[in-house]
């Protein structure tokens, strides 16, 4: 029998804290897992993008309450859903990955819960369900009355747990009506031979009279209800009995409303579920979900003692790999507040190396002297597998060097560095297992001597990269951007993906590892204001040049036809003087590395074994040294 699983779907404000240590004490022994579901609701019509910005909130305050109950020996895992159809996507994922229990918070039995009928729930859930009405500040003096003995077991159940949140006895009434059908089987007689072995104290009450108005004078001197979902045939339709609609929208205290799955069958069964029609493509709603759930804002994960006890628990480690070319400007004071404040304050890096790419001014001296390791990218495996030219080479190589279960590279230009640009792009991964790889995005002013134009950066992101992955890999097409240089990735799946060796090494990596573990895996995080120092708009052109090649290899490969042959690998360059005008030749090649897992040496050094490698069907390549020390 596998671990005992209770879903919770809750939407922003609905007290789930309370909810959380409930499903603990309905878990059988304590020990289970408890999904935690935060639900954003977008009305039909409308883009699911839409709720990236409640999303962020609803998550956040279900971390919270998940951490706030971490001391609970139960595993709690927090999720946010954007949907426009909260219960059918819910209803997927339970056929899919089934749950014994259903906890869900309601508001009354004329309202919709998930955006379906109360009873359009209780029917089709492939599992037990406790509905909870209302708010539940207090759950001592809980009254459960019994007319049958329909889904007495699991409202015992319940009202155990409710028991053991406060101590308190429950009180069980039984109602008979004398003007109604005696039930089959005696529910007081079941009671008093539970009652013999249940092991909390219940006080119980038997009268006759009207159901509701007796259920009703007793619930005024108790805190909550306990009530069975049963059903009878009203003007030809399966509905909640006259007695529970009277009692639950009467009620002034919360209602607990119980169906155990499989009772009543008959009657469930025939209630249908409503046809919802969704517009968008499923492409695009795919997208749009991803953009709405898996977009991070660097907030979520300032408090690094948080991350601090993710990272305990999860044994992982954590290299900073900065990346460097000429950044004697601004890679001394890059370096002094990541390290003062990830590492002196907070030891969430494990280390911090600089991978430099053959600088000519005073990078390597000014990292030496604040003692932080430095390895230039030409020199590394460089008897094994040679050198090329660029930044994407210099990234492949630093898996290498670094140790970390998890790998940040943050580019050394940053004029308003701050540990925001590492705690964005670290914290999901230390959160969430499924996430893979991390990238940042940010406002990006452009500089233009001593003024700051706003918006002004980005040119190749919105030009080049965005229009080609939507025309061609649009999977990709909610990555606000795609080109950023802060991004953060599990060792594990950044040594099985090629890297390619200049400029088009981000584009690579999103195409290779969406290829490899799905968009999900892929997140985002808002990392508000980067200022740098923007290249002019020659050099763009060419970065530009680069990532186009990146595209059509990708592009030929997953059309099976040799686009990468087809390229030209040279570019002519526009040279203006005065009185003078005339072309330049330059060759701008991406190379493309094969996984790091098939290097003999990686493999040696982190104890990697060679079918692993196998894994992997490029063959391992000797790139040419190339000594011009570009980046």
């Amino acid at each position: 029998m596998g671990e005992y699983r209770i879903v919770i779907p809750v939407y922003r404000g609905q007290h789930a804290e309370n909810w959380v240590r409930l499903a603990q004490h309905l878990l059988p022994a304590e020990d289970g897992h408890i999904d935690l579901i935060g639900i954003v609701e977008v009305p039909l019509g409308h883009s699911l993008s839409e709720g990236a910005l409640q999303a962020q909130e609803c998550r956040e305050e279900l971390v919270r309450i998940a951490e706030q109950c971490a001391e609970l020996p139960v595993r709690i895992s927090p999720h946010v859903w954007v949907s426009h159809a909260p219960w059918l996507e819910l209803l997927s994922e339970l056929q899919d990955e089934p749950a014994d229990l259903l906890l869900v918070p309601w508001v009354g039995i004329a309202e919709n819960v998930l955006g379906v009928r109360v009873l359009e729930l209780l029917a089709h859930a492939p599992c037990d369900v406790i509905l909870v009405q209302g708010t539940i500040h207090r759950y001592d003096r809980v009254l459960m009355p019994v007319r049958g003995t329909a889904h007495l077991p699991l409202r015992m159940r319940l009202a155990y747990a409710l028991h053991r949140l406060t101590g308190e006895p429950i009180t069980i009434l039984h109602v008979q009506d004398p003007g109604g059908d005696r039930p089959p089987a005696d529910p007081l007689t079941m009671i008093e031979e539970m009652r013999q072995q249940l092991p909390f104290p219940v006080e119980l009450i038997s009268e006759q009279g009207e159901p509701a108005q007796i259920i009703l004078e007793h619930a005024s001197a108790h805190h909550a209800l306990v009530l069975g979902a049963t059903l009878s045939e009203r003007l030809g339709e399966p509905g909640l009995s006259a007695v529970h609609e009277s009692v639950i929208s009467q009620s002034l205290i919360p209602v607990f409303l119980v169906r155990s799955f499989g009772e009543q069958a008959e009657l469930f069964e025939r209630i249908a579920l409503p046809h919802v029609v969704i517009t968008s493509s499923e492409l695009s709603a795919k997208v749009d979900r991803w953009f709405a759930t898996n977009t991070f804002h660097w907030s979520e994960f300032e408090d690094v003692r948080m991350l601090l006890q993710w990272k305990e628990r999860s044994g992982q480690t954590i290299s900073l790999a900065l990346p460097a070319l000429n950044e004697e400007k601004t890679v001394g004071r890059v370096i002094e507040i990541l390290r003062s404040a990830l590492m002196e304050e907070y030891p969430l890096l494990d280390e911090i190396v600089l991978i430099d790419s053959n600088s000519t001014d005073r990078t390597r001296e000014i990292a030496q002297e604040l003692g932080i390791p430095v390895y230039i990218h030409q020199e590394i495996l460089r008897d094994e597998v040679g050198s090329a030219v660029g930044k994407g080479e210099a990234l492949w190589k630093s898996l290498y060097v670094t140790k970390g279960d998890i790998i940040v590279w943050i580019d050394t230009d940053i004029v308003n560095i701050h540990p925001r640009f590492v705690l964005g792009v670290v914290g999901p991964l230390l959160r969430w297992d499924r996430i893979q790889y991390v990238k940042g995005f940010y406002r990006r002013p452009l500089r233009e001597g001593e003024h700051i134009r706003a918006g002004g950066g980005g040119r190749v992101t919105e030009l080049v990269a965005r229009p080609l992955l939507n025309l061609f890999f649009p999977e990709l097409s909610g990555l606000i951007q795609p080109l950023s240089g802060e991004y953060a990735g599990r060792r594990r799946v950044l040594e099985r993906v090629p890297f390619f060796t200049g400029y088009g090494v981000e584009s690579g990596l999103l195409i290779d590892l969406l290829e490899l573990c799905g968009l999900n895996a892929i997140a985002q995080t808002d990392l508000e204001m980067r200022v740098h120092h923007n290249q002019p708009l020659s050099n763009l052109s060419k970065m530009a040049f680069a990532i186009i090649q990146v595209f059509m290899a990708r592009l030929g490969q997953r059309l099976d036809a040799p686009l990468g042959e087809a390229m030209h690998r040279t570019m002519k360059i526009i040279c203006q003087e005065p009185g003078r005008m005339y072309l330049t030749e330059e060759e701008i090649t991406e190379r493309e590395r094969p996984p790091m897992l098939t290097v003999p040496a990686y493999r040696r050094r982190f104890g990697r074994s060679a079918e692993a490698a196998l894994q992997h069907p490029e063959p391992y390549q000797h790139a040419q040294d190339d000594e011009s020390g570009g980046r």
